[in-house]
């Protein structure tokens, strides 16, 4: 029985608690998000906005890391086995974006 990426759709043999948690965490990110909208139109102070924005930015770059673990773990160590490099040149072209 075939799986596919949560993700990227890509065949393999991946694990829907992966996609759930990934899910999970951006309703989270998205709740912050929701919660700094309020903070301006409630005129809150700019230092405590701030502050729930350096949060949102912590979260969401604590997703990026997760779903990059569950793209090499799964779609990089499958285009490997099946000898597609194209995979490699993908991932080291968005790590280049990542560590901006």
């Amino acid at each position: 029985d075939s799986k596919f990426c949560p993700v990227c759709g890509r065949q393999l043999t991946a694990n829907d608690e992966e996609k759930k948690k990934l899910i999970t965490r951006l309703n989270r990110i998205e709740g912050q998000i929701r919660g700094i909208k309020k903070m301006i139109e409630d005129d809150t102070y700019c230092i405590d906005i701030l502050t729930q924005c350096s949060a949102a930015q912590s979260a969401f770059s604590s997703f990026s890391r997760e779903l990059l673990s569950t793209h090499i773990n799964g779609c990089v160590v499958r285009g490997i086995k099946d000898g597609d490099e194209k995979v490699l040149e993908e991932l080291s072209s968005v790590l280049e974006k990542l560590v901006k």
